[in-house]
């Protein structure tokens, strides 16, 4: 896949950051997307952005990506109004933060449903259509988190590393069967959007501290600059995206630190979590 122009791009959690700004340029590019989100009135917003953005075509639904039966009967409508799919970006996620100790068994089910099912639910209806396409691709959203381990994030990174396994294995797959889909993982540093703000926190942390602590000092990238680096990944059948200086740092001294990297980061928590 060489351009974007007259092909079908899928992208969940389209209603804010990357994948709001994945389908903006996206649409720049010629595309015509069909865009979902739970947030309706931020999925509206958007869909006059792509317009504006001049997307030959726009398709916008509310869907639940943790519902496996919303992801098929959608999958099917997409296909049937476009006639085939190209890429699809498996973007919707959200955040829990707190201590394992703390979180409750609803908290972990629900960020497991959508981070890693709402993954493989969207990869496992709309691959056979990938595949038809013959020029086909899939981007699934991990995380910095899914390269190393940060204390308060347990399940956030139980999800994210699960998405990289997940993917990795699917692109390995592909190249075995020699279909025509490219495989892509992202990993995102701290990147400017509101999945902090917008997502949980085990009881009695406070989120609106940890929220002002990541847009002040971790949020280091604009999602524009993500949107731009997902689409010239799979324009270049990229493997791997890492985004971000602090994405690709942190992942250097990991690797550098073996095993010990997690002494050295859960030292520097204690000096810089609420």
């Amino acid at each position: 896949m060489r351009t974007l122009d007259d092909k079908v791009v899928v992208i969940t959690g389209a209603g804010s950051g990357i994948g709001r700004a994945t389908a903006v340029e996206a649409a720049g590019r010629g595309a015509h997307l069909a865009v979902s989100d739970v947030n309706e009135t931020g999925l509206a917003e958007t869909v006059d952005l792509l317009k504006a953005a001049g997307a030959r075509t726009v398709r916008s639904d509310r869907l639940d990506v943790s519902q496996r039966e919303e992801i098929t009967a959608y999958a099917s409508a997409v296909a049937d109004q476009f006639g085939r799919v190209n890429v699809v970006v498996n973007n919707a996620g959200v955040s829990m933060t707190g201590n394992f100790s703390k979180l409750t068994y609803e908290q972990m089910e629900w960020i497991v449903d959508i981070n890693f099912w709402g993954v493989v639910n969207g990869t496992k209806e709309f691959l056979p259509h990938l595949i038809a396409s013959g020029d086909g691709h899939v981007v699934n959203i991990s995380s910095l988190f899914g390269l190393i381990s940060m204390p308060g994030q347990t399940l956030y990174n139980a999800t994210k590393y699960a998405v990289r396994g997940f993917t990795e294995a699917l692109r390995e797959e592909m190249l075995v069967g020699r279909h025509p889909v490219g495989v892509t993982a992202v990993h995102p540093g701290g990147i400017k959007t509101g999945i902090v703000r917008n997502g949980r926190v085990a009881d009695g942390d406070d989120l609106e501290a940890l929220g002002r602590l990541f847009d002040k000092k971790l949020a280091r990238t604009s999602a524009d600059d993500a949107g731009r680096a997902i689409v010239k990944a799979v324009l270049r059948k990229q493997p791997r995206l890492l985004i971000g200086a602090d994405a690709h740092a942190l992942h250097q001294i990991g690797k550098l630190l073996g095993a010990r990297y997690q002494d050295v980061f859960a030292a520097g928590a204690k000096r810089v979590l609420p």
